[in-house]
C-alpha cells in the first residue's frame, strides 16, 4: 500500500496534474431529483455562525516537536491544538501585562 501524497508536496502536486478531472458538462444529474419551490425557501446557508467574536486567521512557524507536544497536550484534555494553543498565548500575555 503506498503512502498518501501531500498536495502540499511536490510529489502530491505533480500527482494531481496527473489526475483527470470530470467536467461539469460530463456529470449525469438525471437521477437526482429537482428542489421543490418549498424545499429552496427552507434551505440555510451552512457554515460557521457569525457572533461578532471571529478570531483572526494567522500563520506561525513552529518547531515540528513543540506542535506535536501541544497536539499531545490537547488530546489529554479534550480540545482541538489550536484551541489550547490560544488560551496558553491568552495568558501568556494577561500574565505579563498583569
Amino acid at each position: 500500500m503506498g503512502r498518501k501524497r501531500s498536495e502540499s508536496s511536490a510529489q502530491g502536486r505533480h500527482h494531481g496534474k496527473s489526475a483527470r478531472h470530470t467536467k461539469d458538462a460530463d456529470i449525469d444529474f438525471t437521477d437526482i431529483p429537482e428542489l421543490t419551490d418549498e424545499q429552496l425557501r427552507k434551505a440555510r446557508r451552512v457554515g460557521r455562525p457569525s457572533t461578532g467574536k471571529a478570531k483572526q486567521l494567522i500563520a506561525v512557524r513552529i518547531a515540528p516537536e513543540l506542535l506535536a507536544q501541544l497536539k499531545k497536550l490537547a488530546g489529554i484534555q479534550g480540545k482541538p491544538y489550536q484551541s489550547l494553543m490560544h488560551e496558553l498565548l491568552e495568558r501568556a500575555v494577561k500574565k505579563r501585562a498583569a
